[in-house]
């Protein structure tokens, strides 16, 4: 797999992190790849640098990350609103269905429920004894 086939920014620079290079980290810090010699004759000096650079590229991806998840998060609030006012919508639109549809209606309806559902009580007024309603 190949960071190509992620959509999301945080997608992307988690498969990154999956797959750590200091390529990837310094090309996030804006410069050139960094070849890093692992040998005795290393100072300390050039490792507390590598080690800075890391950790700069790190707190990068960290932040990103962070600005990513936000993002999204906002996305899917959004999301839910919209979705919580459609079921709404729905829900009043089926509750003046059920007041509107004769009994008959309702009937035929309950009937084509799978015996799973349960039977819904249709807020209907009182009906006299002679079938008109109150």
């Amino acid at each position: 797999m190949n960071a190509e086939m992620y959509q999301t920014p945080m997608e992307v620079a988690v498969y990154q992190l999956h797959n750590f290079n200091i390529s990837f980290f310094s090309s996030l810090l804006g410069g050139d790849v960094v070849s890093v010699k692992l040998d005795n004759s290393a100072s300390g000096a050039s490792v507390v640098a590598i080690d800075n650079k890391i950790e700069q590229a790190m707190d990068l991806v960290k932040n990103h990350l962070m600005y990513a998840v936000r993002e999204e998060v906002e996305i899917l609030k959004e999301q839910i609103r919209e979705l919580v006012e459609k079921n709404s919508q729905l829900e009043r639109e089926n509750t003046l269905l059920k007041t509107l549809a004769s009994p008959e209606q309702l009937e035929k309806f309950q009937s084509r429920l799978s015996p799973e559902e349960p039977v819904p009580k249709s807020p209907r007024a009182p009906e006299a004894p002679d079938g008109s309603a109150v």
